[in-house]
């Protein structure tokens, strides 16, 4: 018979990832048809690669009906690929978003304001009201003095 715990174990795996699906803002897409991304297999475009692991599964799960297609292309240093995102919206017409250099949250926030419709602007404005800023983070900086010359 195995001895019991002393302490109160903590929340589940499962919970929290429940969590991470969950949290707001839900990513419900209604005019969203299907997202077809582009992205090197490894050792580049790391926002993309982000987007795919931390927000796509969210967005998957707020709607299941959408046609997702993830392309992790073999690249070379000598090659020149360009993330990027292909989105269909149930209209017919598609857009194509560049994800290079950007953070995973900026790539997600574009994606919203171009799928999302009324309730993100709604949802964009009572932050804001709330005093809570809800902009992607900024880019990367470029290094400067002895830290760019030092490896």
């Amino acid at each position: 018979m195995p001895r019991k715990p002393k302490t109160i174990p903590g929340p589940s795996r499962l919970s929290g990832i429940l969590a991470q699906l969950t949290k707001e803002p839900r990513p419900f897409l209604p005019n969203l048809k299907s997202l077809q991304l582009t992205y090197a297999y490894r050792n580049d475009h790391f926002g993309a690669r982000h987007f795919v692991k931390e927000e796509l599964p969210r967005i998957r799960y707020a709607n299941p009906t959408i046609d997702i297609r993830v392309n992790k292309v073999p690249k070379t240093k000598d090659e020149t690929l360009v993330p990027e995102m292909v989105v269909e919206l149930k209209n017919g017409t598609t857009r194509t978003l560049n994800m290079d250099g950007k953070w995973s949250s900026a790539i997600y926030h574009e994606l919203m304001d171009l799928t999302a419709g009324s309730w993100w602007q709604r949802w964009k404005n009572e932050q804001a009201a709330a005093g809570i800023s809800t902009t992607p983070y900024p880019p990367p900086q470029k290094k400067s003095g002895v830290a760019a010359v030092l490896p």
